[in-house]
């Protein structure tokens, strides 16, 4: 509850009462004053308060994050081999906990003569899927505790595209705050995957 005339908006609107989301049940329940926006975090039953600063130094001199060049041949057509029924995979974090996710299946392809395999989160009828990889770069390239990658739903046909073109680190390359998840143990890639985000600065995983 706030008091009239503050200045914070909720959602974006002036409102003066609102219940809190947390950020990962839909979306969190923002609020903002200037170029401050706050919200609540839940992780494994403990609740705190998450601050950004949209004009921080940090963001505003932000000097980009360098690639591996754009190559076609990352763009890999799979199959996507759904999970009948759905089923929980475990997916550690930074922390040292686990949390179980729904996987509807996983995406299967074949490169550089291997075939690979990685287990999807999210479930069935999801118009996209994300995922959470390891590869033979990692450590010395591309950040230690893996990246992450969205991939569209499979078609009528379960055929399915993953474009690694699109792989991008997690918040915490930037931050040594974030709670990321980490690869589960299934979905650590005997490849180098040469496309996507490189390491950004001097973080890295432990």
């Amino acid at each position: 509850e706030l008091l009239p005339g503050n200045g914070v908006t909720i959602d974006g609107q002036p409102l003066l009462s609102h219940g809190l989301a947390p950020d990962n049940r839909g979306g969190p329940t923002t609020m903002s004053y200037d170029s401050i926006i706050w919200y609540v975090i839940e992780r494994r039953g403990a609740y705190g308060v998450r601050i950004k600063d949209t004009l921080s130094q940090a963001r505003t001199e932000f000097p980009g994050i360098e690639k591996y060049p754009t190559a076609y041949s990352w763009r890999i057509n799979g199959k996507f081999e759904p999970y009948s029924p759905p089923k929980l995979i475990i997916v550690p974090n930074i922390l040292g906990t686990v949390a179980e996710s729904p996987s509807a299946g996983a995406i299967v392809f074949k490169k550089r003569g291997r075939r690979h395999r990685l287990d999807v989160v999210g479930g069935p009828g999801d118009k996209r899927y994300f995922v959470i990889f390891a590869d033979e770069t990692n450590g010395d390239e591309t950040y230690g505790g893996g990246r992450f990658v969205y991939v569209d739903a499979e078609d009528e046909d379960n055929d399915i595209v993953i474009d690694f073109n699109l792989s991008y680190n997690p918040p915490c390359v930037f931050s040594p705050y974030a709670t990321c998840p980490l690869p589960p143990k299934q979905n650590r890639l005997t490849l180098r995957v040469e496309a996507g985000e490189l390491m950004f600065g001097d973080l890295q995983f432990h």
